[in-house]
């Protein structure tokens, strides 16, 4: 796990929480820190939302396209829901108008939306292949694109998104999945360089399986003995964690880490193993 501390200007999170590092507070509507969550209807995102509103201190604005389900977790979190498809440009830009009218700015985004596909990647439907690099992609890139003006105007601010280990290592009938995670941490890294010695920071949560409808929604269930899949709480715990303490790269479960690393030093020893063995 890398790890960076939280800058020397970042004051405590809201009040009631010493001793927590976060974002900066600007003025807003109601003078609470303002956090973004897509992905709210269900899985990670709504794991995120409950993890945010039980540090209490924050307006929580999420989205997701299950308008039902995105009420409830609203309901329950106290937060404001945007019901929106993220799989166009225009969706995403009509987000960010909606968050700011709401609040006035986002002082912390948390893009956890995402889709899957799982088989061969010569049976994919080119639909497919577009809604996936759409959704877990380009919605991330447009997202950001969007916000971030504001928050380096304030030079203060937290971008979060959650990739995954299929983008660290690639794995096999994901193919598609595993190159919009893999460039979503690549655009992260890209953008960690642009913002040195700003007070914006750039973080992204790594999770292996999670269990989440997820893998019933791509069309295949998840199979593997291991590992398990873990809970969505945990992955919850690691976003927080990333985003009060500062944390560029976290891995979840943290030996996740080890594969990765072996990937990177020793790639033909990894090919071999992962024929092998995945």
């Amino acid at each position: 796990m890398e790890a960076t501390g939280p800058l020397p200007h970042t004051p405590v999170l809201p009040e009631g929480r010493p001793g927590h590092h976060g974002p900066a507070r600007p003025v807003h509507r109601n003078k609470a820190p303002v956090a973004l969550i897509t992905g709210a209807s269900s899985g990670i995102g709504a794991a995120v939302a409950a993890r945010f509103a039980a540090e209490g201190g924050w307006q929580l604005l999420l989205n997701g396209r299950d308008e039902t389900r995105l009420g409830q977790v609203a309901a329950r979190c106290a937060a404001t829901p945007l019901p929106c498809d993220l799989s166009e440009p225009a969706g995403c830009g009509q987000l960010v108008d909606a968050a700011f009218d709401v609040a006035g700015g986002v002082d912390v985004l948390v893009a956890g939306a995402g889709i899957g596909w799982a088989g061969p990647f010569t049976t994919m439907p080119p639909a497919a292949i577009d809604e996936v690099l759409a959704v877990d992609l380009a919605a991330v890139v447009h997202l950001t694109r969007r916000v971030l003006p504001h928050i380096v105007q304030r030079d203060r601010g937290h971008l979060l998104f959650v990739g995954s280990i299929a983008g660290a290592v690639g794995v096999r009938e994901e193919a598609v999945y595993s190159a919009a995670k893999a460039a979503v941490a690549a655009f992260a890294e890209s953008l960690r360089y642009e913002l040195a010695g700003t007070g914006v920071q750039v973080s992204v949560v790594v999770p292996g399986a999670v269990n989440t409808p997820f893998f019933a929604r791509r069309g295949a269930p998840y199979q593997r003995s291991r590992p398990r899949p873990i809970p969505a709480a945990r992955v919850a715990d690691a976003v927080w964690d990333a985003v009060a303490h500062g944390r560029s790269e976290v891995f979840v479960p943290g030996w996740l880490q080890l594969p990765a690393r072996v990937k990177g030093l020793a790639p033909a020893l990894f090919r071999r193993l992962a024929t092998r063995f995945a």
